[in-house]
């Protein structure tokens, strides 16, 4: 008999640097600010393709809560590193205002052959994400649990939802992000596969051809990492207070959780077609937790706070055992408080009702993503 899953778990999560005196982003990194981030962070520390951000990733935990520690760690670290330099980070998946088009990449062969391949596209993507690995070693189960586990994605984008604006506009969307990103190819939903080698296939005719390097070019909202073995998710925006990025992380694990022990019992989740799975994402990244998610089982909208409270139910015995029944019950705050891109819209909204014209307001928004960022550390 296969052992179970060990469930570690790690989180990747990229910030914007911001200047503190004009709120936009910095051009680029001063020199020794990475290594000084380096020296003092306990985990990995790295570039993002564009200069004026920074991506951190927590070692391998063995619980939500240890991993919790790690990443409150590695925000401190990095917040009193670029504090030396007059800038802070934020967490978010957009910047409020910045222009994308006055950004330069980094200088490095890796993101010098991403800028000449992908072009105009790559140029945009001026945005944030979260990842969350979780360790299930065995390749069939960790491509079976993807299959399933896509269902509940949407679910998760809602919450996370932080990028309201773009380039000083209101999107109208809660993540634009998730619009901004499926510009690349091999993003979105992956295919339905039916084990590791019909995965593996698949990977090979990109790789072969010379289409793609390896498989960490594959960018879809959930895959098998290329590095370790776990179970990437990528679908989500980065939550502005780290527990409520602590809560997507909790979720998840806890539904891979109840989707292993459902296949113990010989059962498992339906799979849905894509075409289905991509319009609740569209209505998460529309309306975050504002409106209603389709409930597939009963063909009809159901309001967002009932079906994350089933879920939550659904769970319940996962969270107990992994321990994280705190970090998941902080749901119920996140639909009370509402989301990262719900607050920023009402904290700009307040701003200009109090006189600030439409830069000031969003300079106030960027105040309020700086002290969210290192709130609850």
């Amino acid at each position: 008999m296969k052992e179970a899953p060990s469930f570690t778990i790690g989180i990747e999560e990229e910030y914007f640097i911001v200047d503190r005196e004009t709120r936009d982003l910095v051009p680029d990194m001063p020199d020794g600010l990475l290594a000084a981030c380096k020296e003092i962070a306990e985990g990995i520390v790295s570039p993002e393709f564009i200069r004026s951000q920074i991506e951190v990733g927590t070692p391998v935990s063995s619980s939500v809560k240890e991993v919790r520690a790690h990443l409150a760690q590695l925000r401190l670290d990095i917040s009193s590193v670029v504090s030396e330099y007059g800038m802070a980070i934020i967490s978010a998946s957009t910047h409020p205002f910045a222009a994308w088009d006055e950004q330069l990449h980094t200088d490095k062969v890796q993101y010098n052959m991403l800028a000449e391949a992908l072009q105009g596209v790559v140029r945009r993507l001026l945005i944030c994400g979260m990842h969350v690995h979780v360790g299930i070693e065995d390749e069939d189960v960790r491509i079976d649990l993807m299959n399933q586990v896509l269902y509940f994605l949407p679910h998760l984008l809602a919450l996370s939802a932080s990028s309201p604006f773009w380039h000083g506009d209101d999107t109208g969307l809660k993540s634009y992000r998730t619009a901004v990103f499926r510009t690349l190819p091999r993003t979105g939903m992956p295919d339905e596969f039916l084990d590791w080698t019909h995965y593996q296939r698949h990977a090979r005719i990109l790789i072969d051809s010379g289409v793609i390097e390896d498989e960490t070019k594959l960018w879809w909202d959930i895959r098998p990492s290329a590095r370790y073995p776990t179970l990437e998710m990528r679908s989500t925006d980065i939550a502005t207070r780290l527990d409520d990025g602590i809560t997507l992380a909790a979720l998840y694990i806890s539904l891979l959780s109840m989707l292993y022990r459902l296949r113990q019992d010989n059962q498992r989740w339906r799979v849905y077609s894509r075409m289905l799975l991509k319009e609740n994402v569209w209505r998460a990244q529309r309306y975050g937790i504002s409106e209603s998610l389709i409930d597939f089982g009963s063909g009809r909208l159901v309001p967002f706070p009932e079906l994350i409270g089933e879920v939550v139910e659904l769970i319940a015995e996962d969270a107990r055992r992994l321990d994280c029944v705190e970090e998941v019950a902080n749901v119920h705050e996140i639909l009370r408080r509402g989301t990262s891109a719900d607050r920023q819209r009402g904290i700009y909204e307040a701003a200009v009702v109090a006189g600030a014209d439409e830069h000031e307001a969003l300079v106030t928004v960027v105040d309020f993503l700086i002290d969210e960022t290192i709130a609850d550390l």
